[in-house]
């Protein structure tokens, strides 16, 4: 990034006539999930420990929302207590006006794990909620067939997960997750074990599915870059404990591409996001201060 565009720490804030009007239009759409005053305390051998602090928030209709902080920041106990599998100590998750008090088909979830059944195929994975939810196994089929093409796996619906690349086994994993049409998915650092090919290719696989269907997505990532092109807004967390420290307007026009990673507005807005999860110390010594770890005989040169 250029010093003229580091010198200005409003940057990520502007945004042209076509972004704000698309942000205008979004704020105006219903609020799918509602997070207030959300707090968190788990017990330790050293007292209590508070991972989430008053945390509130919405997500409107078909937004994404990416969430990332500093370890310690409790992205993914956040998005485990919106999947109903954590009790918060206090607060409330609302999904479209209804508490949620455990986990429930209305949130699909996608962890950074395949989590996938190795013993049945794709198609049958896919299958395996819709039966659950009293489908018959024609509806099912057809129903899971859908799905797979959507993500992009027809040829491959009779393999089975060991067959699978890591990208192609996490894209069974969301169409897993879409098939019982949850209102939210949420997705815990889904791409966190991919390489950085296969991991800019679910990237685009992921808004293109997003795209074309109706669903709000919370997104948890430690990567910058993904989180600019992916999100509508991102959630920025502080650490210890977990409280919202800012919630950012991607001003990056959409539809999105690879070509936008150096655009200005991307440029501006991960210049902020560094700001905020890895401020500058005034306290550090900027001197690098060597500690000899072993002992060194006189007559032995040393090297450090």
């Amino acid at each position: 990034m250029s010093i003229t565009r580091i010198e200005d720490a409003k940057a990520y804030l502007k945004q042209s006539e076509a972004v704000a009007d698309r942000f205008s239009r979004l704020h105006q759409r219903s609020v799918t999930l509602e997070v207030k005053d959300l707090t968190k305390v788990f017990d330790s051998n050293k007292g209590p420990v508070t991972a989430l602090n008053k945390v509130s928030f919405k997500a409107h209709r078909r937004e994404f929302v990416c969430v990332i902080g500093a370890s310690g920041c409790g992205k993914s106990t956040l998005v485990r207590i919106l999947a109903g599998l954590e009790t918060p100590t206090s607060g409330q998750v609302l999904l479209n006006g209804n508490a949620v008090s455990g986990p429930g088909p209305d949130r699909g979830m996608v962890f950074q794990g395949y989590t996938l059944f190795p013993w049945l195929t794709v198609k049958r994975n896919v299958m395996f909620g819709l039966l659950e939810s009293g489908r018959s196994v024609t509806t099912a089929e057809e129903e899971a067939m859908q799905w797979i093409d959507l993500v992009g796996l027809g040829k491959f619906a009779e393999s089975y997960p060991h067959q699978l690349s890591g990208g192609m086994k996490q894209r069974v994993a969301i169409a897993r997750s879409l098939a019982n049409q949850p209102k939210i998915l949420l997705m815990d650092e889904p791409f966190g074990a991919l390489d950085p090919q296969t991991r800019a290719r679910m990237q685009s696989h992921l808004m293109e599915i997003w795209r074309n269907i109706d669903i709000t997505i919370v997104f948890i990532t430690h990567d910058l870059d993904e989180a600019i092109y992916l999100a509508d807004r991102i959630l920025v967390l502080r650490p210890h404990p977990g409280e919202v420290e800012e919630f950012i307007e991607v001003p990056v026009p959409q539809p999105r591409d690879p070509s936008q990673l150096l655009s200005d507005e991307f440029l501006a807005t991960k210049h902020r996001l560094e700001q905020l999860i890895h401020p500058e110390r005034d306290d550090l010594d900027d001197s690098l201060k060597m500690v000899r770890m072993v002992r060194i005989d006189d007559d032995i040169p040393s090297v450090l």
